[in-house]
């Protein structure tokens, strides 16, 4: 190679309406979502940074993505001092220009920033470990235009899979197939791409700006089938390393549960209040310090029941007689007597009254559940949004409340979207 790790580009589109993770989506970009008590973006660019890539650009769409994105990382500053990363990583922005899919988010931004080294790709909502360095000399070796990252998956439906010659070239890129039968293999695209910068010339050329008039810009669907039947080299990296695509509800307590059974202590940026247990709870200040000092004398003391891998953020009030398994606290939550959560994600300042059983769920930002011990309140496999209330005696089954809905005393609810 020819150059250095921190000469690589990336870029992450972030366009769409992230429509499968509703109702968590509606006021936030799905790169923003919390996951363990952080945005789900960190993880891959924290990942990267330290193997030494300096320079992100978010291909942000919409007024959503690009305030949820903009506000939270700003230039980068503060994630790289909290990341002790030296020298800093760079955090830019797309252009004001409106993209027709995450192919041509990609043209925008290495146009606009004129790019002529290569360019890694990745998704907003995909948490991996990869040996970048390793995965780049694989596609320079190759000369390649483009290599995409696959991954072996049972279920392939909702992913483009790839068909392979001997020489790992992609011959063959079926998108989303409908049928298993349809399926050339069982290596799906990972959405993460390395892309020489010749392709911006590719990019120029006549056929596919007549793509772009029509709105065809997506990689999967138009970018890699033109260039696999042009004949560009479009090679295959297969990684068994840990990849997530955290695009549903389910999907993404999958990659809760798995992140805290197997990321290591810190990176997990908690400390463990029990050494033979991944119970780990957060907070540097003297104040999230002492806060952490009472959940841990509680749980010695057996007033507090805490089993599995839980991860609780800084400053959380927890009441005797409460039960977490499995499951993720973020800062500033309450929960009170005899709740119990288990296999579930509750996001930061959410208030949790007595008696509550939260259970596979997702419970956003900033939700109030006036569970009483008279009128206890059960949610079980339901995603909450942002700012909810559910008074007193309601039931929750299979069900999606979106932001700011007031949940009416005694409600039972199975299966039901309340927008």
């Amino acid at each position: 190679m020819n150059w250095n790790l921190s000469d690589v580009k990336v870029v992450v589109p972030i366009g769409g309406e992230a429509t499968r993770l509703r109702p968590l989506t509606i006021e936030t970009s799905k790169a923003t979502v919390r996951l363990l008590n952080r945005p789900l973006i960190e993880f891959p660019i924290a990942e990267l940074a330290s193997q030494g890539l300096k320079e992100f650009i978010f291909g942000v769409k919409g007024y959503i993505n690009y305030k949820s994105l903009f506000d939270t990382f700003k230039e980068g500053v503060g994630f790289s001092a909290r990341h002790r990363i030296k020298p800093r990583v760079h955090f830019k922005y797309q252009p004001r220009v409106d993209s027709v899919g995450n192919a041509d988010s990609v043209r925008i931004n290495m146009e606009y920033y004129r790019i002529e080294e290569p360019v890694l790709v990745i998704q907003g909502d995909n948490i991996f470990r990869m040996d970048v360095r390793k995965a780049l000399e694989y596609h320079d070796e190759r000369e390649a235009m483009m290599t995409i990252v696959l991954k072996k998956s049972d279920d392939v439906r909702e992913f483009g899979v790839a068909d392979l010659d001997k020489d790992m070239l992609i011959k063959r890129f079926v998108e989303k197939p409908k049928r298993p039968e349809d399926a050339p293999s069982n290596l799906i695209n990972t959405g993460i791409y390395i892309l020489s910068p010749e392709i911006r010339k590719v990019f120029r050329s006549n056929e596919m700006t007549e793509m772009l008039k029509q709105g065809k810009m997506d990689f999967g669907n138009d970018v890699i089938p033109f260039l696999i039947k042009k004949g560009y080299p479009v090679y295959g990296y297969v990684t068994d390393d840990l990849w997530f695509d955290v695009g549903t509800p389910d999907r993404y307590l999958d990659a809760m549960l798995t992140l805290l059974k197997e990321l290591p202590d810190r990176e997990i940026e908690g400390i463990r209040i029990d050494k033979e247990k991944r119970i780990f709870v957060q907070g540097t200040s003297p104040d999230s310090i002492r806060r952490r000092n009472v959940i841990r004398n509680k749980y010695r003391k057996g007033k507090i029941s805490i089993e599995g891998n839980v991860l609780i953020g800084r400053h959380c009030q927890i009441n005797e007689g409460t039960h977490i398994e499995n499951s993720s606290i973020d800062n500033f939550t309450i929960l009170g007597r005899g709740v119990k959560v288990i296999g579930s994600s509750v996001m930061d300042r959410v208030f949790i009254g007595d008696g509550a059983v939260i259970e596979n769920s997702v419970i956003g930002r900033h939700v109030e559940i006036r569970s009483t011990q008279g009128k206890p309140v059960k949610v079980v496999n339901s995603v909450i949004g942002d700012d909810v209330v559910i008074m007193g005696g309601v039931e929750l089954t299979g069900s999606k409340v979106y932001p700011h809905k007031i949940i009416n005393e005694g409600s039972k609810m199975n299966d039901t979207v309340l927008t």
